[in-house]
This record gives structure tokens, C-alpha cells and sequence, in this order.
């Protein structure tokens, strides 16, 4: 049987995705991939999916409750760049895994990293699941987010089946792009005889503009045969890229399709993310969707509370007497005005005045709070004020079990960010470091003391040997004292560079030792219950401050140190780590090399050390 050709493999998964036949994920529930996509990004931008107004051309109200839950999202699960730290799982290479933490953040500082960061973690809190994009091209790593309404794919397994992203072009911008140029030029020739608007998932327009030429480029593993068109390569795959440009004719003899781009590639530049993974379908739940039903009941309550009000706000009267027949009393009648009326046909006022308010609006709190409880969004966590008379035990309970939840969606996030790494900014990273440059890091507290600790034994060892070469022997204070005053002048500053003045060196050769895909890689978490961190810290400082000697001889005590260490540990120790506050440094002795050296229980570092200027 012959294959089909590209392009109808494209349209064919088009009309897959957009037929609106929902997929089956058990006997009760179904999934409608592209319908949620479209009511997600409805909701997000205040708007009806049944319309602006109702039956009687009434404007209905969009009285917003998932905006705060995604927000909440937002910020709960966030991560920095700052977050994210190599640890060698070797002793002895722990300033070597510190050295590349902080050029790994100059690089994503200089690759404009933390933008997608943000765009990440704003997708996903809205959508569930997300699609980033890495692109490798002209001595850059491009990372994007992509819109679920440029994504055509499977809705049930993403991973295993190919993706088709909608890109728009003009003809300048299709000229800059890495296709076959004598195709582009066909291309933007065959545009010339009709433009395309740029639609969303729907295919509907998304404004008036024609100037645009769509692409389909193509990414997957697929038979061989697409590329060589030859007979037997119909069942060896490959991953491979297309760029295609399909103009549809009024019959398909009149269809202009044209190959922008065909090749093998060595990955596929997709990646899917989930905060809580669902079975059976691609796009996970987030947020937004969480919130369907509750955001519609209390659109509802809203139209039905607005209803009310503005037939209150209205000043109706009744009569028998034909003399009022078409008379408006509130724009034909004067103040003071004496009004005359038959007998037994007075003018009355209606009774017009709202009913069942006070029910409609705790129906409405209702939902609202459901969406509280789904979300986790409740006032303790967005940082409103809590109710009147609510507990303060209560309010921090509810915060305590909001972050539990948050806290497994960053841990999934930190899980997926750490594949990415590992897939696709490393193997990138590792090329750059070919240039012997000098870093300038700003370091934060703990940073900053672990690093001059860990450089401590090498500028020990430098001061030492310019004392001897002027004839006299430092003491450990004096020793102690330069260091610090040379360290303390540069305040959070540290400068690094692979070098010494008599070789130089580049950060490839300072790293040929040293594995960085053994690296283990912790992103480390801001969303912890700040307050029982500090309000722990504080009771260890005061208890350390009100009797220092009684401290000392407690934490001697082995059974004491145990529970004091335990306290530490949950408090995290990328907070405040039991080893921080016993670690030692041992100064080297007169006469021998600073292999010798020791920092505290983590061993050496001044074999990494030699042939790098910390304090330049």
C-alpha cells in the first residue's frame, strides 16, 4: 500500500484535532481537547463562551474567580534561576559544582532563561500542562513556550506521536528563516496570489490582516520513506523535521503545497510539561479548568443578582385611568406637580424592589468557596483578609495544607526542569565554556560563606607563601585577617576566572576532570511556611544568644545534637544545614602544598583551587 504523502499526513492530523469528537477516557468521561483549550483562554480573558449577552440582549457580567487561583498557582509554584544548583556527589569537587552553578546562571542571565522560566510557570499554572521549544541555532539555544493554540498533536499520548506547530510569517521573516531559500521564493510567489489570515486552533481568524504566510513545520519520528521516497523505507523511522507551506485551492488539484525544509534531526525540540499528570489525555487539568463549573455558577448568580438590581433601580407605577395612557412621570412630571386621577383608579407605585438576594448571594459564596477548596487558593495563602472571628491556628492549617499541594506541583515542575536541563541546556552549556572569561557572581548570604570557605584553604595558602618570600610567618589570625579584608571589600561580588599568572586557562580545561552530566542538580524550593522557618531560627538564635556556654555544652551531648539536627532538617537544609555551624577549616601547614588541606568534614578543594583567581 502506498503511503500518504506529507502533506496529507498534516491535514489529516489537523482535522483529527479540530473535528470536535471528543476522545473516551472511560465509560462516563470524555475530553474535548481543542473545546477546553478554547474556553480556557475565554476564561482567561473575561470573556462568555456562550456570547456577550443573553436571550434578551442583556449584557452578561464575567465576575472573574479563576484569574486569583492562577496567580496563586503562579507564585506557589515558581522557580528562579537562583533555585537551581549543581551538587557533586564527589567531596572533593564541590567548589568545581559550585564554580558551574554560577556559570550556568551567568549563561541563563545572558540566554534570557528566567523569561522562559516565567512563561513557563504561567502557562502551566493556567493550562495544567505546557509545551517548551528548544532550538539550538547560529551559536544560541532558543527555549520557548508555544501556545497550546499553535500545537497540533495527539490528545491522548504527546510524547509518541508527532507535532505540528502553526507559524505565521511575512515574506521578510520567512526569509530569515533556515529553509531551502529557492522554496521560500516559491513560496512567497504562490502568497502573492492570496494571502491567509493567522487563525487560532478553530481556524478562525484572528484578525483581518492578510500579510501573513502560514507553515507547517513538522516534528517527529517517522518512516524513512518521507525523506527518501524510496520503496522499502516505509518502516524504519527516524526523527525528522519538515517545513511545509499548503495554500488550499477551491478543488485539491488547485492546492499549492510546497517543502520549505526536509531532514533528519537529532531530538525532538518538544518537551511537555505537567503539574499533575492526568491519564488519557495530553493537556492536564489546571486552574482554569478546575474552575469550569464553579466560574459558570457564579456567572450565573451574578447575571441573576444584576438582573434584579437593575429592575430595582427602575421606578414603575400603575393605573386604571386611561389620562396616564403613554405619560412618563419621571421625565413628564414636575416637582410639585398635582396629579389627577378618576375615581377608584389611582396611580400606584409597583412593587419592584429585589427578592432573595441575601439567598442568591450565599448560593454564589458557595461556589466561591468550592473554588477555594478545589484551588487551594484560600485567603491565607492569596493574602487577603480572613473572614471575621476566623482562628489564626485556622488560617495557618489551611495555609499549611494549600502548600502541601503546591509544594508536589513544584516538586513535579523541579522534576520535569531538571529533564530539560539534562536534555537540552546542558549538552549546550558544556560548549560554551571553551572561552576563559571572567565571571562577576553576586552571591547571596549562604552562598557567599560557603564559597569563601571552600576558597579559604587556596588563599591561606597564597597569603602564606607571600609572607614567607618576605621573610617572616604569618599567624593564623593575620592570616584569617587578609583573607576576610580582601573578601569583605567586594561585599556579594566574587570575580572568577580559570587562570593564574603563569598559565592560562580555559573553562573546558578547568572542567576536563570534572562530569557535569554526573552532576546531581537541585532546584530548591522558596515555598516553604517562611514564618515556622523563622520562628524555629529565632528560637535556636535566642537560645544560642541567652547562653552561649549552656549551647556549646548541650550540643556535646549526642542525644542533644541529634534533636538539634533533626530541628534544622526540617526547617531544609538549603536554609540552614547542621554542618554549616560545625564546619571547620584547618590551615596548611608551613612547607607543604595545599592538596593537604581539609574543610571541615567535606575534604579538600585546593587541588580544584590551583590555577583560579578568586579575588582578582
Amino acid at each position: 500500500m502506498e503511503l500518504e504523502n506529507i502533506y496529507s499526513l498534516v491535514k489529516r492530523t489537523e482535522q483529527n484535532l479540530n473535528q470536535g469528537v471528543p476522545i473516551r477516557i472511560g465509560k462516563y468521561a470524555s475530553h474535548d481537547h481543542a473545546e477546553k483549550i478554547s474556553t480556557i483562554q475565554a476564561y482567561l480573558n473575561n470573556q462568555h463562551i456562550s456570547g456577550k449577552y443573553d436571550s434578551l440582549e442583556r449584557e452578561k457580567p464575567f465576575f472573574n474567580i479563576i484569574q486569583a487561583a492562577v496567580n496563586t498557582w503562579y507564585k506557589a509554584t515558581d522557580i528562579d534561576r537562583k533555585h537551581i544548583r549543581f551538587r557533586s556527589p564527589n567531596s572533593k569537587q564541590r567548589m568545581k559544582a559550585m564554580i558551574a552553578t554560577i556559570l550556568l546562571r551567568n549563561w541563563m542571565i545572558k540566554e534570557k532563561f528566567g523569561i522562559w522560566l516565567n512563561k513557563w510557570g504561567y502557562g502551566l499554572s493556567s493550562y495544567g500542562s505546557y509545551v517548551s521549544k528548544f532550538v539550538e541555532r547560529e551559536g544560541h539555544l532558543y527555549s520557548e513556550v508555544v501556545s497550546w493554540d499553535r500545537i497540533i498533536c495527539d490528545a491522548v499520548d504527546f510524547e509518541n506521536n508527532i507535532k505540528i506547530e502553526k507559524l505565521y510569517f511575512t515574506p521578510d521573516q520567512l526569509r530569515q528563516q533556515p529553509y531551502d531559500p529557492e522554496a521560500i521564493e516559491q513560496a512567497i510567489e504562490a502568497f502573492k496570489n492570496g494571502g491567509e489570515e493567522r487563525q487560532n486552533l478553530d481556524e478562525q481568524d484572528l484578525d483581518l490582516k492578510d500579510e501573513f504566510i502560514g507553515v507547517y513545520e513538522v516534528h517527529g519520528k517517522l518512516p524513512l520513506y518521507y525523506l527518501t521516497k524510496k520503496e522499502g523505507d516505509e518502516t524504519e523511522y527516524r526523527q525528522q523535521m519538515h517545513a511545509l507551506f499548503i495554500q488550499q485551492g477551491k478543488t485539491d488539484e488547485d492546492n499549492v503545497e510546497i517543502t520549505l525544509f526536509s531532514g533528519k534531526e537529532a531530538k525532538d525540540p518538544y518537551y511537555l510539561t505537567h503539574l499533575i499528570e492526568q491519564d488519557g489525555r495530553a493537556l492536564s487539568i489546571g486552574a482554569v479548568e478546575s474552575l469550569f463549573d464553579p466560574q459558570w455558577m457564579v456567572n450565573h448568580s451574578a447575571m441573576q443578582i444584576k438582573n434584579q438590581l437593575d429592575l430595582a433601580s427602575k421606578l414603575l407605577t400603575q393605573t386604571a385611568d386611561k389620562n396616564f395612557f403613554g405619560r412618563n412621570i419621571t421625565t413628564q412630571v414636575e416637582t410639585g406637580e398635582v396629579l389627577i386621577h378618576e375615581d377608584g383608579k389611582p396611580l400606584t407605585q409597583v412593587n419592584n424592589q429585589s427578592h432573595d438576594l441575601p439567598n442568591i448571594m450565599n448560593y454564589l459564596n458557595q461556589w466561591k468557596q468550592l473554588a477555594r477548596e478545589i484551588t487551594g487558593a484560600h485567603e491565607s495563602v492569596t493574602g487577603e483578609n480572613m473572614p471575621s472571628g476566623t482562628p489564626f491556628r485556622l488560617g495557618a492549617l489551611q495555609n499549611q495544607e494549600a502548600m502541601g499541594l503546591f509544594d508536589l506541583m513544584r516538586e513535579n515542575k523541579g522534576l520535569h526542569l531538571e529533564n530539560i536541563l539534562r536534555k537540552y541546556v546542558l549538552p549546550y552549556f558544556k560548549k560554551t565554556l571553551k572561552n576563559s572569561d571572567e565571571i562577576i557572581a553576586l552571591l547571596d548570604g549562604q552562598e557567599l560563606e560557603e564559597f569563601d570557605e571552600l576558597a579559604l584553604p587556596s588563599n591561606l595558602e597564597s597569603e602564606l607563601r607571600a609572607g614567607l618570600m618576605q621573610g617572616r610567618i604569618p599567624t593564623k589570625d593575620e592570616l584569617m585577617q587578609i583573607v576576610q579584608e580582601s573578601n569583605g571589600a567586594m561585599g556579594n561580588m566574587r570575580a572568577i576566572k580559570p587562570s593564574n599568572k603563569n598559565k592560562k586557562k580555559t573553562w573546558a580545561e578547568y572542567f576536563k576532570d570534572f562530569d557535569l552530566d554526573d552532576l546531581d542538580i537541585e532546584i530548591t524550593g522558596e515555598n516553604r511556611d517562611k514564618t515556622a522557618v523563622l520562628q524555629t531560627l529565632g528560637s535556636v538564635w535566642q537560645t544560642m544568644m541567652t547562653n552561649p556556654q549552656g549551647f556549646q555544652m548541650m550540643m556535646q551531648d549526642k542525644n542533644a545534637r541529634k534533636v538539634f539536627n533533626k530541628i534544622l532538617d526540617e526547617v531544609g537544609s538549603d536554609v540552614l544545614s547542621p554542618l554549616q555551624l560545625t564546619r571547620q577549616v584547618a590551615l596548611p601547614a608551613q612547607g607543604t602544598t595545599g592538596g593537604t588541606a581539609s574543610i571541615g568534614a567535606g575534604g579538600g578543594e585546593v587541588g580544584a583551587m590551583q590555577g583560579l583567581n578568586l579575588n582578582q
